[in-house]
């Protein structure tokens, strides 16, 4: 048996609806979010698809219903604030949060997996009416962006690109590709279509440049959401979500089996080396931590906190980016002292 299988046995669940090789439900608007009334030991959503939160007293809340009276604390994000990782959903962030280390307030689970800085503001504009009132927003974000900004401008857009973005946009050439091939080359109206594209660009952006792209498109969507909780009367904080090689240079025994198995059946490295590294991260905090001071928005890096807090052989992730119970529990506990949250 696998490294991963033992040690994170709970992972096989996340596969099967909540990863991108897994059962994806596809969305207009958002492009896709998390299957709906989802129900599992370990992973349990409404009707909308939001992942439910726990309480101190087994009180049980999502967007989509359950929900109190208010007033609510959020924690909105993609994939690290959704949870995956976790052994159950007692054990996410969000109900560490309101269940032991931030308790005055019930908190929520608005992430969505896999989504950028664009898509995490969408899912906020298109769900914010079932909310009742909004103390307090907690942005838990930042690598989605960063590690998109490597693909070439043809897929960045003017919103930066999207997760499966390579999978919509050759579905969508084989479709045009479809309907030339049947009007045998002709428009409705007897014209002549227009020939397929050109190969699209696929340089890769120097690191430099990627940290710009990531840091602009990240702002410019958190003033958006600055206005929309100034709006609603809320504190908003943006947190640079951690990584682990953003954490530490050297891995615990554990997650270091765990990395290199996943090494082996991904590509990881290729794909991310550069923007990984330590320097990549203090540039790319630099930049975000400017932007927000500038915007009146607080800020925080949870990478060097939580360097701080750990023992060499603390074991905290069950891949690069996502936690064991253990690490959301302490990285929750991490959150609330340094917000100051109660």
């Amino acid at each position: 048996m696998s490294h991963r299988a033992t040690l994170t046995p709970q992972m096989l669940q996340y596969a099967e609806k909540f990863d991108d090789r897994g059962d994806i439900r596809w969305l207009p608007y958002l492009m896709y979010f998390h299957a709906a009334d989802h129900r599992s030991e370990v992973v349990n959503t409404d009707r909308l698809g939001f992942r439910m939160s726990h309480g101190p007293d087994g009180q049980v809340a999502a967007p989509g219903g359950p929900l109190p009276e208010g007033p609510v604390r959020l924690l909105a994000g993609s994939s690290t604030a959704f949870g995956i990782g976790a052994g159950s959903d007692r054990h996410t962030l969000p109900s560490a949060l309101w269940s032991r280390h931030a308790p005055s307030v019930p908190w929520l689970n608005f992430a969505g997996r896999s989504h950028n800085s664009a898509q995490e503001l969408l899912l906020f504009t298109l769900y914010r009416h079932l909310l009742p009132k909004v103390d307090e927003i907690v942005l838990f974000s930042g690598f989605n962006n960063l590690g998109l900004s490597r693909l070439p401008a043809s897929v960045r857009g003017d919103h930066g690109a999207f997760f499966n973005c390579n999978d919509f946009y050759g579905q969508m050439e084989e479709l045009r590709a479809r309907h030339r091939k049947a009007s045998g080359g002709f428009g409705r109206f007897g014209g002549r279509r227009q020939a397929a594209p050109e190969p699209a660009d696929t340089a890769v952006p120097e690191l430099a440049e990627q940290i710009d792209l990531a840091s602009e498109l990240t702002l410019r969507h958190l003033d958006s959401w600055r206005l929309l909780a100034e709006g609603m009367g809320a504190k908003l904080t943006f947190v640079l979500q951690p990584l682990a090689t953003w954490v530490r240079e050297e891995p615990a025994p554990q997650e270091k089996l765990i990395f290199e198995e996943l090494d082996r059946i991904s590509n990881f490295g290729e794909v991310y080396g550069d923007i990984s590294a330590m320097s990549a991260r203090e540039a790319y905090s630099k930049e975000l931590q400017v932007g927000c001071e500038r915007m009146g928005v607080r800020y925080l890096d949870l990478n060097p906190v939580i360097a701080d807090a750990i023992g060499k052989d603390d074991w905290l992730f069950v891949d690069r980016i996502h936690f064991t119970d253990e690490g959301h529990d302490l990285v929750a506990g991490l959150l609330a002292r340094q917000l100051g949250l109660s």
